[in-house]
């Protein structure tokens, strides 16, 4: 390190700075299929180089970004990619996708520890380290186990409900967070916020209910910006213990393949093993990892 950190906003003219920095792990193949604003990368350079690099990430009718979707440093530039955080004008959450297996390799597990420490630097925290899953065609479609039957809904309200239920005793982080900052309410409306704001049909959710009529849990199959996935899986405490998630897994996975997707993508916290555990059984792998931090509240 020489000269002093420059951080640059891009713009469509100048967006090819933002290839310029080799990543150990691979990022750009994580993010084949996202969409970047130019106006929305930035970098910071040293000496004209390269020396860390972000890119926030919205829908495409967004005004702000929801996250930052990638974000990596080179080695020893952990203060350089601090500053490129602490300076932008958004504050919003920051996701590392990290490949499996990355601490059991040398450089992978230092290009992952920069990223946590240029992070920390920032003023964010961790938040949750999930898996990430995708299903293919080629996998076979999971069986349906035929115990719960499902229905549409169109009132909100309806759906409301049944999110306060399933947060209330629940092991998502983002869940908890929202709950502790703003009680079940605003767990429920996050939740209702964000699938709204998804582009595929508002029809699609789906209540699920035992053969004597008591409403089991909720699936949503959706489709984000990027692409077909398991928006949303619920089943209400007091129907758990039965393995009724995997239904609502085979479920949600059959409609979306059933409209034509040609992968499904998942998500779940490390921590929650049951739900872990029913991906697995649906035959979804595990592609990748992806690590959650959250801006820390300032004075």
């Amino acid at each position: 390190m020489t000269g002093p950190v420059i951080i640059r906003a891009l713009s469509a003219s100048d967006a090819h700075l933002f290839d310029a920095l080799p990543d150990p792990l691979d990022a750009r193949e994580g993010h084949r299929r996202t969409r970047f604003r130019p106006d929305w990368k930035r970098v910071a350079l040293r000496d004209g180089e390269v020396v860390a690099r972000g890119a926030w990430w919205g829908g495409p009718d967004d005004a702000e970004p929801v996250n930052i979707n990638w974000f990596d440093v080179a080695e020893g530039e952990e203060a350089a990619g601090a500053e490129l955080l602490r300076s932008a004008p958004w504050r919003v959450e920051l996701e590392i996708n990290l490949p499996g297996g990355r601490r059991d390799e040398p450089i992978l597990r230092a290009a992952a520890e920069a990223r946590f420490a240029a992070a920390r630097a920032a003023g964010y925290e961790l938040l949750v380290e999930r898996f990430l899953y995708r299903w293919t065609p080629e996998r076979g479609l999971p069986e349906r186990p035929g115990r719960l039957r499902f229905s549409p809904e169109p009132d909100d309200a309806v759906f409301f409900d049944a999110l306060r239920r399933i947060h209330s005793a629940t092991l998502d982080a983002h869940a908890i967070s929202a709950i502790a900052e703003g009680g079940l309410d605003r767990a429920a409306q996050e939740e209702l916020d964000f699938f709204h704001w998804c582009p595929s049909p508002r029809e699609w959710w789906q209540l699920a209910h035992t053969p004597d009529g008591d409403l089991a849990g909720i699936h949503i199959p959706a489709h984000n910006p990027s692409g077909p996935t398991i928006g949303f899986i619920g089943v209400l405490p007091e129907h758990r213990g039965h393995g009724y998630a995997y239904d609502l897994l085979a479920e949600c996975t059959h409609y979306l393949a059933e409209r034509g997707a040609q992968y499904v993508s998942g998500a779940t916290d490390q921590g929650n093993f049951p739900m872990a555990a029913h991906f697995t059984k649906a035959g979804f792998p595990i592609i990748s990892e992806r690590v959650n931090f959250h801006p820390m509240a300032t004075d």
